[in-house]
């Protein structure tokens, strides 16, 4: 933590390895998903849009390098960014043949001034291959594995249809820590029948696995979701921001401080968001934390307390009233 931030953020992480500003620029490598095409389930998670949480831009422009250097020039100009990670975000970036994984990951690291990856995907698409695949890029460039758990609980993971289990994650992760890659862990807070307490078991659960970073951000309700049905038949009620704000610091003061944060808001496109409408004003939710970690004299870690074990959850999960 440097400034008058009271947790370890990635510009900061990023500036102290590398001395000087680093961006990623988003890719869509045109992957899919284990939980629509059948072999793990169909439709997807509850929350996810015909994108896979990406932009669809794999549709207008499937050559990944012209992506990435029109980012580059983008990031440039908007950032005064010098280096680059490539961060592919759209679907599962792990689900596919191995040698053509391989082929995309090298192609963009041979880009100049691109010093790194960020790769996005479930933890039922990983393998050993693909991990030492991995690994062997981490041994010359930066990687870092985003991982989606969503929730250290086994009831929500079923009932959000998310299609895998907080074993498989954890299996993931230690495999990933065996070969000394970098984990971020997604994390969603406002999940169906989910409370204070089952988050918490979440924050608690990712400083147990020592994973190296977090990406934080509320459950908004896109249109053509299943979640747009659910709140449309008032069956799912979003959280407030002043609730959003609140656990968020909760859940900082429960990480270790070296844990690197990622993300603390997600950032939905407004023509697809149905609500809460306040997802919209990302610069205002980030300033309330800041705000909000302020007022309590609170900080990163302040609470974290290293465990011995810390299952996943399988407690039911209710509605929230």
């Amino acid at each position: 933590m440097t400034g008058s931030l009271r947790y370890l953020d990635l510009n900061t992480a990023l500036r102290n390895r590398f001395g000087l500003r680093v961006q990623k620029v988003t890719l869509d490598a045109g992957f899919t998903c284990p939980n629509r095409d059948g072999t793990r389930g169909s439709g997807g998670c509850i929350y996810c849009n015909a994108q896979g949480s990406g932009s669809g831009r794999y549709r207008s422009q499937p050559n990944v390098l012209e992506q990435l250097r029109e980012g580059i020039l983008f990031c440039r100009r908007r950032y005064k960014a010098e280096k680059f990670l490539a961060y592919f975000q759209s679907f599962s970036n792990t689900y596919g043949p191995l040698l053509h994984l391989e082929r995309l990951y090298r192609g963009v690291l041979a880009e100049p001034d691109v010093v790194g990856l960020s790769i996005g995907t479930r933890p039922d698409c990983l393998d050993e291959e693909k991990l030492d695949l991995l690994a062997e890029l981490a041994s010359s460039s930066m990687v870092w594995l985003e991982i989606g758990l969503q929730s250290a609980s086994d009831a929500t993971l079923h009932r959000i249809n998310r299609g895998h289990t907080v074993a498989e994650f954890e299996w993931a992760v230690r495999e990933a820590h065996k070969r000394h890659l970098q984990v971020c862990v997604h994390v969603i807070l406002g999940l169906p029948g989910e409370d204070r307490s089952t988050i918490m078991h979440t924050a608690d659960y990712c400083a147990f696995l020592g994973v190296e970073g977090v990406k934080l951000h509320q459950l908004y309700v896109e249109r053509g979701t299943v979640m747009e049905e659910e709140y449309r038949s008032a069956r799912y009620r979003p959280l407030s921001r002043e609730t959003y704000v609140e656990w968020v610091v909760d859940f900082l003061e429960r990480l270790p401080a070296q844990t690197v944060i990622q993300r603390l808001t997600g950032d939905p496109i407004p023509d697809r968001l149905v609500a809460p409408d306040w997802s919209l004003e990302k610069h205002e939710t980030r300033r309330l934390i800041h705000q909000r970690l302020e007022e309590r004299q609170t900080f990163q870690g302040a609470r974290y307390a290293p465990a011995a074990d810390v299952p996943g959850c399988d407690t039911k999960t209710e509605q929230l009233d």
